[in-house]
């Protein structure tokens, strides 16, 4: 879209050539001869940027931009003033213009502000946008909590923000875990340097020191020139370290030291680097029975839980499952241009009592599934790939058993229900269930089921 500029100016002939040069730049210039015509088409319709005369009989420079911010009050305003007018010029740039350009105007000049001013616009609404939609993510405030448990981890974040000491999240997969880490950075006083994520799962070893520390030109083959690694990257902000119970023995050593000393050294280099980061670790691993089993070091153990944040799985929070399956529902429909008004009473049945394996990742996948899939204003079992024996509705004959019990029970049928349908087919049957192929897996292995 065109950037639509007011040019304001007494004199005739300067404004009908002022507005042909910037004309031919691509953008839409109005060109008045009268202050106070501009300033009503300006009201109408708010232009990008005004370039005015800071002298002229009826209102000077100065009142056009006072009067044209009352509409948009981040309005860029570029001044033109004669040679004996430059102070006038200075004092208006102390009031928020954002500079002049000195008569007879250069063009070249003229046009490099333009271009700068409307950048330096750009920019500021971009960055006003970016932060309103970080708040919509990420701010504790935003967080969809309705039971006690999710609400004292928000309460524990809030208060451990501002700290720069570590936190280790720990919890089943689908937790939200990372949603954790970002509120953290959200709330803390870095929420303006970089947020770096890393699982660093998905690297082996050697890879992981270099991802993470940098290496040095010529520390091994292939490295043909100096790299940062993401603890600088993250230098003044915060570094999630995901899956941090998958690392080896080896690294854990200089991962403490990097804790405690705040420096590092790259791979291949002898000179230690200060780094300002505020490390924030996740893992779904029971880590103090790690410690037991002598696989994680116990003295990184206590430095990362310095703040240990306990999540609890979807299945014990009961209370947050359709708040979460309304806000995912809302959010899918904005991303996905879809207009479903809500759930059919199948479908929240279905919402409730399901048991919810892969936890908050699988509810959001599973609404995504039914907006993309939805035929109608309402979601449906068939929208989500469900089939109405999926549902496992509670009786009173199952309440003696007790509620873990119950979970347990329907969690595995459910699972061999979905072996069945997809003809022992694990990828199929994650697919069916809205989880991920691990989590299948991890079912698998801890239900001792039968995937054939």
């Amino acid at each position: 879209m065109k950037a639509r500029l007011l040019l304001i100016d007494d004199e005739p002939r300067l404004v009908e050539v002022l507005r042909m040069v910037l004309a031919r730049e691509g953008y839409t210039v109005e060109a008045y001869t009268d202050a106070e015509a501009a300033l009503e088409a300006h009201a109408r319709e708010p232009f990008d940027l005004i370039v005015t005369d800071l002298r002229m009989p009826k209102l000077d420079g100065l009142t056009v931009m006072e009067r044209a911010r009352h509409i948009e009050p981040e309005l860029p305003v570029i001044l033109i003033t004669a040679h004996g007018s430059v102070s006038s010029a200075i004092a208006a740039l102390r009031q928020g213009a954002f500079d002049y350009v000195q008569k007879p105007c250069d063009n070249d000049e003229l046009k490099a502000l333009v271009r700068r001013a409307l950048e330096l616009t750009r920019m500021t609404r971009e960055n006003r946008y970016l932060r309103a939609e970080l708040r919509s993510r990420y701010a504790v405030d935003q967080v969809v909590a309705e039971s006690a448990a999710m609400r004292e981890v928000l309460d524990l974040v809030r208060r451990a923000a501002r700290s720069p000491a570590t936190v280790l999240i720990t919890g089943e997969s689908g937790t939200g875990k990372e949603l954790v880490a970002r509120a953290l950075h959200f709330e803390s006083d870095r929420v303006g340097a970089p947020f770096v994520a890393v699982n660093c799962k998905a690297f082996a070893e050697g890879v992981l020191e270099s991802e993470l520390f940098g290496h040095e030109r010529g520390a091994f083959t292939g490295a043909d020139r100096a790299r940062a690694g993401l603890f600088e990257q993250a230098d003044g902000g915060t570094l999630f370290l995901d899956e941090i119970g998958e690392v080896s023995p080896d690294f854990q050593a200089k991962l403490l030291r990097v804790l405690q000393d705040k420096s590092l050294r790259r791979v291949g280099g002898d000179t230690p680097r200060e780094v300002d980061v505020r490390v924030v670790a996740a893992t779904n691993r029971d880590l103090p029975s790690e410690v037991e089993a002598g696989r994680f070091r116990e003295d990184l153990y206590f430095r990362l839980a310095v703040i240990p944040v306990q999540l609890a799985p979807l299945r014990e929070r009961p209370e947050d499952v359709l708040p979460l399956a309304h806000h995912f529902l809302a959010a899918w429909n904005h991303e996905l241009g879809r207009e479903i008004r809500g759930f059919g009473p199948d479908v929240d049945e279905y919402l409730r009592h399901h048991t919810w394996p892969g936890n908050v990742r699988e509810l959001q996948n599973a609404i995504e599934r039914g907006v993309v899939l939805a035929r109608g204003s309402e979601l449906t079992l068939d929208d989500l790939l469900v089939s109405p024996s999926g549902v496992e509705p509670a009786s009173a004959a199952d309440e003696p058993e007790g509620l873990h019990a119950y979970l347990e029970r329907a969690t595995v049928e459910k699972v061999r229900q979905a072996l069945r349908d997809a003809g022992g087919r694990r990828m199929e049957a994650a697919r069916q269930l809205g989880i991920d192929r691990t989590t299948l897996y991890r079912l698998i292995r801890k239900y001792k089921l039968d995937a054939s």
